[in-house]
């Protein structure tokens, strides 16, 4: 670990221990002698995010600063955060920072937290979104494969703490895969989310080695199918990543798969290569391409398909029912 300022500075890729005593990787993957050579991509024209400004997007902020609030907007440095923060949408993460599983597209800091929990984290939530003044807001999480429902109960514990002090605030769980334990699911469904979502990252050929090896294609299916079945009136969404080597066979067959267990909403955004240990871009999207996917989701009978080149999971989720691809037609995001 180096300093800067007297201020440590964890190398990606390293082992650290956390503030709770456990060892973690630094961003999820191991630095070793066999890191990937390839540079960081150079980004096209298109991918370029506008700087954060608004009314809204400033008093959100404010909050956040003066109440010490953590969001995965900004912690995971989210190019859409004004838009978001200005419209009263934003992520919030639960169960801490460390992921126990290791996903070769995501920065998130790998571990094994060895059961620890915030207990007071389903109050101060609440308090956060109440603060924020959401009035839609995304709760996700890092895998937590060390406790026997992987996180469930306190996901549902969260859920209906927002609920109880911010009732006309929607609320979208987007949630691990729990092994594909369903009861886990149902845990979730059961506390009044709004919104029910399970990422399936990529597509069938790519999942592995993309995603880590506890995770699957058809696992992340079966969970999307059993939330419908369980919970009809909740919609159910997940997210694909694009331009990681997949064909536009592929992509359209992931969302037939998807459409076949009645998911509701799609979102498909470029992958970035976050770190030079991740896995490298093969190819950039064009935003044309972003919305023939579209076109062609729609067709297959989804409520809404967000796409574009920065695309995130939960980019303001709150307007998917408009049913205009969330204004990017009209949004320069060129």
């Amino acid at each position: 670990m180096n300093n800067f300022k007297g201020i440590p500075v964890r190398r990606s890729g390293a082992k650290f221990r956390t503030a709770e005593g456990f060892t973690a990787i630094k961003n999820g993957v191991k630095a070793s002698s066999h890191a990937r050579s390839e540079p960081i991509e150079r980004k096209p024209a298109w991918i370029k995010a506008r700087m954060p400004s608004g009314p809204g997007f400033h008093r959100v902020k404010d909050n956040v600063r003066e109440h010490r609030l953590a969001t995965v907007c900004e912690e995971s440095m989210c190019p859409n955060i004004g838009e978001c923060w200005n419209h009263g949408t934003a992520t919030l993460m639960i169960m801490g920072s460390v992921c126990t599983r290791a996903c070769q597209f995501c920065a998130v800091d790998t571990g094994n937290p060895r059961g620890w929990l915030d207990p007071s984290e389903p109050e101060n939530s609440a308090r956060s979104v109440e603060l924020m003044g959401l009035r839609y807001v995304v709760i996700t999480s890092v895998d937590r494969d060390d406790l026997d429902d992987g996180g469930a109960g306190h996901y549902a514990a969260c859920v209906g703490a927002i609920k109880r002090l911010n009732p006309t605030t929607a609320v979208e769980a987007l949630t691990p895969d729990f092994q594909g334990r369903l009861r886990d699911v149902e845990t979730v469904l059961g506390s009044g989310v709004d919104v029910f979502a399970q990422n399936v990252e990529t597509v069938r050929r790519l999942t592995h080695p993309v995603r880590d090896p506890r995770a699957g294609y058809d696992q992340t299916l079966a969970v999307l199918a059993h939330a419908k079945k369980f919970r009809s009136d909740v919609m159910t969404k997940t997210s694909l990543m694009v331009g990681l080597g997949e064909t536009e066979e592929e992509v359209l067959q992931a969302l037939h798969d998807l459409r076949s267990v009645d998911v509701d909403i799609v979102t498909l955004g470029q992958y970035l290569r976050p770190t030079a240990n991740h896995l490298p871009v093969k190819r950039f999207v064009t935003p044309d391409e972003f919305g023939d996917y579209r076109q062609r989701g729609l067709e297959l009978g989804f409520l809404e398909v967000v796409a574009g080149p920065l695309v995130r999971s939960s980019y303001r989720a709150d307007r998917v029912f408009e049913k205009n691809n969330v204004g990017l037609s009209d949004a320069a995001v060129t």
